[in-house]
């Protein structure tokens, strides 16, 4: 740059030294000849002023001969220096000569000629000319005079030029200085630029983003701060959103496990460590198929599309398996970790602890420590299935204790709980082993007795047995001190002889008993047809429920849903009830398995859908908002191929929202075939129908299973509610449903609430919502509807069972 400047000012100075020489050389030039012009003209006017004089003192001559004539040619020679010769023409063309005159002008009166001036002027007296005078001057005087001035205008030049050149070489050295500073001040502050960069270069690298740089735009220094600035503040940002991450993994309670595409662990969270032990550094690197336990469940498998969770155990460092509940997704960024996975896992050891004593105490009997009714009769449906591919018979015992009221009533409750306890235990004392022995309410209890012979002999094996069972429960027992004695009745039904399913085969061996009942007890008695016109009335069923709908026999009840924490209603359960003219209202148990035989299920639910929506529109002309109402969907309905177009169909011609309506669904309807469920559930939940889980408890499926499903409410079944007030074990399995089914972001429901104490106990174990006869008995819609008017006024008589 410094150079760049010397040669700027050289080239300055060659130029204006260029034209400093042309516009003095022109200057002087020009000067001089101004100034000899006006020599000239001073001069020609000083000769004319002489001539003048000289003609006026030849007009004032009286006389004017030669002689005086000539005296004043002389004299005039003689006064003016620059005179070098007069003439002195008179009119007749005689002249008078004093001096020299080489030239005379001829057109004009001047002539500049030979470095002399010649005149001529004429001599007048009185207006009328006398004679001419002719001259001659010297112009040496004026010449000498104009180089003199010449030579004084190139001396000035020559002093100006000197000075010029003084300040030109001042000023040049000032602009040198001045460029030096200005180019000494730009490399400092470039220095300095680059030094605030390379400052910040090593502040990145230590991950200190410290100031954004200052930004001067228009050089490469200024576009450089600014890509760095750019870099700087994608980096801080990713640095933040790195370190937020690392924040919210480290305080997750899920354990996370991320993953390249083969497996192999490259970054867990802190939680992973605290589920299995193990420090970080002891699992990046390795496989994650090393901590799945792969004897109890296959190798972590990919995300579905839905994100179910799915189930596996892994192992902890202390060789300790641990379920989890995990779900996994594939990474699809546009960078390098992209097709790595996640894993997010939850422990799942203590719902598994909840699920198994839920199961535990939903299928055997908390006192007697055997199935219960539940559980004996999906024992007893595999034993069936059992024997019909083995093509043998299963026999099934039907015992009752007699006068079991009377030992309650004698001795207690307590006592009675120690007989049943002792009936159970004598009752597995007598049977074989593979036997299985179920309560199935009270003090009745049944027993299943398989690969049964039929004929004689199967008959003198069932006698023995029977014999058997009466002969131990007949031992006289202690209780509270006294020696009590106790007796039984059997009704005994086998299968495939006597009944072909499961209900029939308990109904049978129910009749039975109640002919040994009848008989005064502690005998048995084998099921014949004539005990039980159950079959015959179950055909005249069949063919006047198809009547019942064709005449439109069939009633919607509904039956309220109270909100614990407000005491006002919520919704209602619509039921269905067949008003048979010669028998009154008949209950869904007696009809509804019917209908599912015969398919009348079908055109039964879309019925009461398409009634419910009708009684929907008609409150909603009193009562803005009605509540939710549920209806009841069988497994039927869900496997036809039209079934979603067919709600859709309904809801539309009533213009029902859907979201005022709830669908209940039983557990083993949604087992059936999950797949296709899900599907189907997905697309009502769409749709905005609410979905619920009826008669929780009473089937096998897990939470974890059900956490698939859009299930939005969890119904407990009333058999569980029944004796909450005083069995803590069904307590306890309220309790824990409630708060599992809360945990899943689901509303819970109480079935079967008839009593206030089991009111006040759903109260305390924070149950959302509860129905039952303790709120009166299913009613019309007429009902519900002034139900639902005093509710607005605040006149409902239930309210103040919540208070």
């Amino acid at each position: 740059m410094s150079t760049l400047a010397l040669v700027s000012t050289a080239t300055m100075l060659s130029i204006f030294y260029g034209q400093y020489r042309w516009l003095t050389a022109d200057i002087v030039a020009s000067s001089v000849e101004h100034h000899e012009e006006s020599l000239a003209a001073n001069f020609e006017r000083r000769a004319r002023a002489r001539l003048d004089d000289v003609a006026d003192n030849i007009s004032m001559l009286e006389n004017r001969d030669d002689v005086s004539v000539r005296r004043i040619l002389e004299r005039a020679i003689s006064e003016y220096v620059d005179v070098v010769g007069l003439r002195f023409t008179r009119p007749n063309g005689s002249a008078l000569i004093s001096g020299t005159i080489a030239e005379t002008p001829l057109d004009g009166y001047v002539l500049w000629s030979n470095q002399q001036l010649y005149m001529r002027y004429p001599v007048l007296q009185d207006g009328a000319e006398i004679g001419q005078l002719s001259s001659s001057f010297s112009t040496d005087l004026l010449i000498a005079e104009s180089e003199a001035f010449e030579d004084q205008l190139v001396e000035l030049g020559t002093q100006s030029k000197n000075v010029s050149f003084v300040w030109v070489g001042a000023a040049t050295i000032f602009t040198l200085a001045l460029c030096g500073f200005v180019i000494w001040i730009v490399a400092r502050m470039q220095a300095q630029r680059i030094h605030a960069l390379k400052v910040q270069a090593e502040k990145l690298s230590d991950s200190d983003y410290g100031e954004p740089l200052k930004v001067v735009h228009g050089d490469l220094l200024g576009d450089l701060a600014a890509v760095f600035n750019e870099m700087r503040n994608k980096l801080k940002r990713t640095t933040i959103s790195r370190d937020y991450v690392d924040s919210v993994l480290s305080s997750m309670n899920e354990a996370i496990i991320v993953t390249e595409e083969d497996g192999k662990i490259t970054r867990v969270n802190a939680a992973t460590s605290r589920m299995l032990g193990y420090s970080d550094s002891e699992l990046i690197g390795h496989h994650i198929d090393l901590l799945v336990d792969r004897k109890k469940r296959s190798a972590l498998k990919p995300g579905s599309a839905v994100g179910v969770p799915r189930e596996a155990f892994l192992i902890a460092k202390t060789g300790d398996q641990i379920p989890v509940s995990y779900t996994s997704s594939l990474i699809n960024t546009n960078s390098d970790i992209r097709g790595h996975r996640i894993y997010a896992a939850q422990n799942i050891s203590e719902r598994h602890k909840a699920e198994q004593r839920i199961r535990y105490l939903a299928r055997i009997d908390a006192l007697t420590k055997v199935p219960n009714r539940m559980q004996f009769q999906h024992l007893l449906q595999r034993a069936i299935a059992k024997a019909k591919k083995n093509n043998r018979s299963v026999c099934l015992f039907y015992v009752d204790i007699d006068y079991f009221k009377d030992i309650n009533d004698t001795f207690g409750h307590l006592a009675g709980d120690i007989a049943l306890e002792t009936v159970a235990e004598r009752l597995g004392n007598s049977l074989p082993q593979d036997s299985v022995i179920g309560r199935l309410a009270g003090d009745e209890f049944a027993v299943i007795l398989d690969q049964i012979e039929a004929g004689d002999e199967g008959r003198e094996v069932m006698d023995k047995f029977a014999n058997k069972i009466l002969a131990g429960l007949a031992e006289p027992f202690n209780l509270q001190g006294n020696e009590v004695f106790m007796t039984a009745s059997i009704g005994v039904a086998q299968y495939p002889i006597d009944a072909p399913n499961v209900i029939d085969l308990i109904r049978n061996a129910d009749a039975a008993l109640y002919q040994s009942k009848n008989a005064g007890g502690n005998v048995h008695t084998y099921y014949a047809p004539e005990m039980n016109e159950a079959a015959v009335d179950r055909l005249m069923t069949k063919s006047k429920l198809k009547r019942a709908f064709e005449r439109d026999e069939l009633l919607v009840h509904y039956q309220p849903k109270y909100n614990l924490q407000t005491g006002e209603v919520f919704g209602a359960e619509a039921l269905v009830r067949w008003d048979l003219p010669e028998r009154g209202i008949i209950l869904p148990s007696d009809f509804i398995p019917i209908a599912e035989e015969t398919n009348l299920i079908i055109d039964i639910g879309e019925w009461v859908l398409d009634r419910v929506c009708e009684d929907f529109r008609y409150w909603q002309r009193s009562v803005s908002s009605p509540g939710r109402v549920s209806v009841n969907l069988s497994l039927k309905q869900l496997r036809q191929a039209n079934f979603i177009s067919r709600i859709n169909s309904i809801l539309r011609g009533h213009e029902v929202s859907p979201t005022s309506l709830e669908l209940e669904i039983t557990e083993s309807t949604l087992m059936e075939n999950p797949e296709r469920t899900i599907n189907i559930l997905n697309e009502l939940y769409s749709l905005g129908l609410h979905l619920a889980i009826d008669d929780f408890g009473t089937g096998y499926s897990s939470l974890s299973a059900l956490q698939q499903f859009p299930i939005s409410t969890l119904k407990i079944d009333k058999s569980f509610v029944r004796d909450i007030a005083i069995n803590p074990d069904d307590a306890v399995i309220v309790g824990t449903i409630i708060h599992m089914g809360q945990d899943l972001k689901m509303d819970v429901v109480a079935e079967g609430v008839e009593t206030t104490a089991q009111l006040t106990h759903l109260q305390a174990l924070n149950c959302t919502y509860v129905q039952g006869m303790l709120f009166g008995n299913p009613m019309s819609s007429d009902n519900y509807l002034e139900l639902l008017l005093a509710q607005k006024e605040g006149t409902d008589k239930y309210k103040t069972l919540f208070a």
